[in-house]
């Protein structure tokens, strides 16, 4: 169940019927949610999630008690998550439960990206990994030479698409601490995207999609073209959890989501 967004909200209250803002207001400890975590509340529908479990199940009927209520005074809960909530986490958070209104919207917080991922290459992991990183706060920059090979359907809000040639030139534009992973359909581009990426240095994570014995060729000639190999040693090659096999382009995809979320604590 993905958090609802600005627009999410803006389409409730222009559309359905009146609806409560729930959202974490502070934390502490061990908590399903983090603070400024937001769930929609509406009499016959809920959009996003504050952790699921008996909490969630209690934040929704108080909404709906203060919706049926025409309650729309802002109320502040103070929760303890122990046994007599059936959750044992152990931590304290506060929700507010309030009206969904135009301010509300207005005032709604941009969200923050985890990261801004280069992709590179529209086959079939690159399609994966676009459906696998749909629920995620991030960016995508999804790059082609070929505008055939990007779906027919439109993408996410958070994913960019561009079509240009030669594809490597399209590095340049990327930021500081941007994370690249490169899987397109032909090594001889795959080489030279790598060569792109490593030149620049700056970037804060970079995985290659291939085999060891595709990692020893290119760094062989990255070598020969003076890449150094404290350079080399960043490139993530093979890609992927090294416990999850398979090699469908959703399993790929699932376990190079993993391994890149896994550098967040």
């Amino acid at each position: 169940m993905l958090d609802p967004d600005r627009n999410t909200a803006a389409q409730w209250l222009a559309t359905r019927h009146p609806a409560m803002l729930v959202e974490v207001i502070e934390a502490r400890g061990s908590v399903p949610r983090e603070a400024g975590t937001r769930m929609l509340v509406s009499a016959h529908e809920v959009a996003g999630t504050i952790g699921g479990g008996h909490l969630e199940w209690q934040a929704i009927a108080r909404a709906r008690e203060r919706l049926a209520a025409n309650d729309t005074a802002p109320l502040d809960w103070a929760v303890a998550l122990g046994p007599s909530l059936g959750q044992c986490c152990g931590g304290a958070l506060t929700l507010r439960l309030s009206p969904l209104t135009q301010a509300a919207i207005a005032d709604w917080p941009a969200p923050r990206p985890l990261f801004r991922l280069h992709l590179f290459g529209a086959g079939h992991v690159g399609r994966a990994m676009v459906q696998v990183l749909a629920g995620v706060p991030c960016e995508i920059v999804w790059v082609d030479e070929r505008e055939s090979e990007f779906p027919a359907s439109p993408s996410p809000d958070h994913v960019q698409r561009v079509c240009v040639e030669p594809v490597e030139a399209e590095v340049a534009n990327g930021r500081p601490g941007d994370f690249y992973l490169v899987l397109t359909h032909s090594h001889v581009l795959d080489l030279a995207i790598t060569e792109a990426i490593l030149r620049r240095g700056d970037f804060g994570w970079f995985g290659l999609i291939g085999s060891a014995t595709k990692r020893a060729r290119f760094e062989h000639r990255l070598r020969d073209r003076g890449i150094a190999d404290d350079m080399l040693s960043r490139m993530v090659c093979p890609i992927g959890l090294p416990d999850i096999g398979g090699k469908q382009p959703g399993v790929i995809a699932v376990s190079v989501a993993a391994q890149i979320l896994g550098i967040y604590p």
